[in-house]
């Protein structure tokens, strides 16, 4: 009985890790999108800083990436970006990558 409840506790645990590591991920994510439009919306360093933020909060409004998506295309689109759905989409996926890359290499 003792043998269960260790692998059920290790589970747990080992879920909890990934959990937060997804989380971990998904901000830095959010964080390099948000430094890509920055930089396409022409936003100062300061400007940037705050849009990054912006962005890893919007992730909070529903589960999934559709917030972000529809934030970036709307804010994009509102600064006069000729930036279409596609290319924020192919965007996230790129940025996910390169937001895995850079966690695995940290840890």
């Amino acid at each position: 009985m003792t043998d269960f409840k260790d692998r059920q506790k290790g589970e747990e645990t080992k879920f909890a890790m990934d959990q937060e590591t997804a989380f971990k991920v998904a901000a830095r994510r959010n964080r390099l999108l948000g430094e890509w439009a920055a930089e396409k919306m022409g936003l100062t360093h300061e400007e940037t800083d705050a849009y990054k933020k912006a962005v890893v909060q919007a992730d909070f409004e529903e589960a999934g990436d559709e917030d972000v998506i529809r934030k970036l295309v709307g804010d994009l689109t509102q600064a006069g970006c000729d930036i279409d759905e596609a290319t924020v989409r192919a965007q996230v996926e790129e940025k996910m990558i390169e937001a895995k890359r850079q966690f695995m290499s940290e840890g």
